[in-house]
């Protein structure tokens, strides 16, 4: 007697373990509806948010000048102060006259700058600001995402038209001189 019931608990045991691992190898292998994939199908670009100073933006625009050729025969740069500021030099008469524009930049809403021209200083000259801003659109090798506008007196920079290394481009969010606080945020494609 003490046998048949070592063998019926041997055989209970066995078939637990049996139903347990039949259960667990089901459970394992059924989809779970907990499981969130990821997925990239809302967009195909990812945003990077940075924050920089003015003086570190300004050898960034001074490289993107000098490496992309875009001071052609016609040499300015840019410096970031409390206002935009472009040097350069406007040819009159065959002298080299030194140009000042400052501009109040303004971050949009889209992710694009604009410009207001600010003053203008040429030498000792008294030029209308148009003349000299429609002297630049025409003289100064520009990139195509800047569009200068001499009747209103504005540049607009379509900072989101930008395209950098491997699709990366720009989308503008503060740009606030006076308290050194430039953020924007860059767009890296994924697919």
């Amino acid at each position: 007697m003490k046998k048949k019931k070592w063998k019926l608990a041997f055989i209970i045991l066995l078939a637990v373990n049996i139903v347990i691992f039949i259960g667990l190898t089901i459970l394992i292998f059924l989809p779970s509806s907990k499981v969130n994939h990821i997925s990239n199908s809302e967009t195909n670009t990812v945003g990077l948010d940075v924050a920089t100073n003015k003086e570190d933006l300004t050898k960034i625009i001074n490289y993107y000048i000098q490496k992309e050729g875009l001071d052609g025969p016609v040499h300015y740069e840019i410096n970031l102060s409390n206002e935009v500021e472009l040097y350069g030099y406007l040819p009159v008469f065959g002298q080299d006259i030194d140009l000042k524009l400052t501009f109040e930049p303004e971050a949009l809403e889209n992710g694009n700058l604009l410009l207001r021209q600010k003053s203008i200083s040429i030498g000792k000259l008294p030029l209308p600001v148009s003349y000299v801003m429609k002297f630049i659109q025409q003289q100064y090798k520009l990139p195509g995402w800047v569009e200068i506008n001499p009747n209103e007196e504005t540049v607009y920079m379509y900072l989101t038209e930008m395209k950098i290394a491997n699709g990366l481009s720009v989308n503008m969010q503060e740009f606030n001189l006076l308290e050194d606080k430039i953020q924007f945020k860059l767009i890296l494609p994924t697919k």
